[in-house]
């Protein structure tokens, strides 16, 4: 594969990562665009599902293709703050001098897992790292790529050097049905979070791939014959190379302009969840009246800028990563990242599942009800106006309804 120069990677980059992923995990691509979008636009990731689905898996895969570093904390409820961070200890060229021994954060893939058994003052440690991309230990603040990452090595043999601008990732794990001993992310933390991504239940043709890779073959005809093929071509990068294409990465998605309606529908999200519907004057009087009487009493507080920002970047680097052809961001990049980024951002009513219910039925998966609760806000939000964009909420609409049926619950 030819690298663009300064190793900026481009769709094609973007899809020899995702089929070098589907050699190793089956039926997660679309976990890994969104992680891609994280990772680039210094976004962290919060991921749901139930034990076996890969999550740990999915953050090692990451690690090896893209020549970053990993590590791992498993959160438990005796879990210390500086047991992530880092604390003060004997130097060992001078055992009676105290310095600075980094902890495990110090890494570019940080996988926190199961992070709601630790407790909130834990909890809490991760906050200044994922919003500042460092740690303050006894009043000494250190950048997460000060210190060399001495478990990964690179191609050389030798420990990575230091880099101030190195990527830096949180991918957080939530079990959804073991409550017993967890603590509730605070609404801060999980606003730190770009994406909160529920982990597919794998459907039938990647569970028996998945049984052959993990339990081996008994009889070999049980694969079909298209499944025999090659491994994609390596895109190989140095560590230094992975970091510069990460730099350069960042500013090129912040370049790509979005379409007119792509921004008002975006600011149209923030007024209308922040009951300023009044101010929104781009959507028909009927779609207000749905708003004011259906929709916004279900919403307790609302959006904030950070939830604006992640809205933009995402749909700004799908457009850059997987649209292909496309030049601007617009309303297919939006419907692609929408739910995954407002699911765990909406702060609803007590109660608010009881009165708003899919076409009237009683029971609905909890997770897919919130999905649909977005999609109506969203659908009743997108601008219908000419002068911002004809044709706009046709095409949201659709590619909205595409993406939440690709969603497996």
């Amino acid at each position: 594969m030819n690298r663009t120069d300064g190793y900026h990677p481009n769709k094609e980059f973007a899809d020899s990562i995702l089929q070098e992923a589907g050699q190793k995990m089956f039926g997660v691509a679309d976990v890994v665009r969104l992680c891609l979008i994280a990772l680039y636009t210094n976004g962290h990731i919060l991921l749901e599902g139930n034990p076996g689905l890969g999550k740990t898996e999915l953050v090692k895969t990451l690690s090896n293709i893209l020549t970053l570093p990993y590590r791992r904390i498993q959160f438990t409820p005796d879990l210390m703050p500086a047991d992530i961070t880092g604390t003060l200890g004997p130097s060992k060229d001078n055992p009676r001098e105290l310095t600075f021994q980094p902890g495990p954060i110090f890494t570019s893939l940080l996988l926190a897992d199961e992070i709601n058994r630790a407790t909130p003052k834990t909890q809490a440690a991760m906050l200044e790292a994922m919003a500042e991309r460092q740690v303050t230990v006894v009043g000494e603040t250190h950048m997460l790529g000060q210190y060399d990452f001495k478990p990964f090595l690179g191609q050389d043999g030798n420990p990575i050097a230091p880099n101030a601008k190195r990527p830096f990732m949180v991918m957080a794990t939530q079990n959804p049905i073991d409550h017993e001993g967890t603590f509730d992310l605070p609404e801060a933390q999980a606003d730190r979070f770009m994406f909160k991504i529920l982990m597919p239940i794998p459907l039938r043709d990647d569970l028996s791939k998945i049984l052959i890779k993990t339990a081996g073959l008994l009889d070999r005809e049980i694969i079909e014959p298209e499944d025999h093929h090659e491994p994609p071509a390596r895109y190989k990068l140095s560590h230094d190379q992975s970091v510069a294409l990460y730099l350069g990465t960042q500013q090129r998605i912040r370049d790509v302009p979005p379409i007119p309606a792509l921004h008002t529908h975006i600011l149209n999200l923030f007024l209308a969840t922040n009951r300023r519907i009044d101010e929104i004057d781009t959507i028909s009087r009927s779609e207000k009246k749905k708003l004011k009487e259906e929709i916004i009493p279900n919403i307790r507080y609302g959006l904030g800028p950070r939830a604006l920002t992640t809205l933009m970047l995402g749909a700004k680097a799908w457009t850059f990563l997987f649209d292909v052809g496309a030049e601007k961001a617009d309303a297919q990049a939006l419907a692609r990242v929408l739910v995954p980024a407002l699911r765990h951002r909406m702060h609803l009513q007590y109660g608010w599942d009881a009165t708003y219910k899919e076409n009237g039925a009683a029971k609905v998966d909890p997770e897919r009800h919130m999905d649909l609760f977005i999609e109506e806000l969203a659908k009743s939000t997108a601008p219908t106006q000419s002068r911002v964009g004809e044709g706009y909420r046709n095409t949201f609409e659709a590619a909205l309804n595409d993406a939440i049926t690709r969603q497996v619950y």
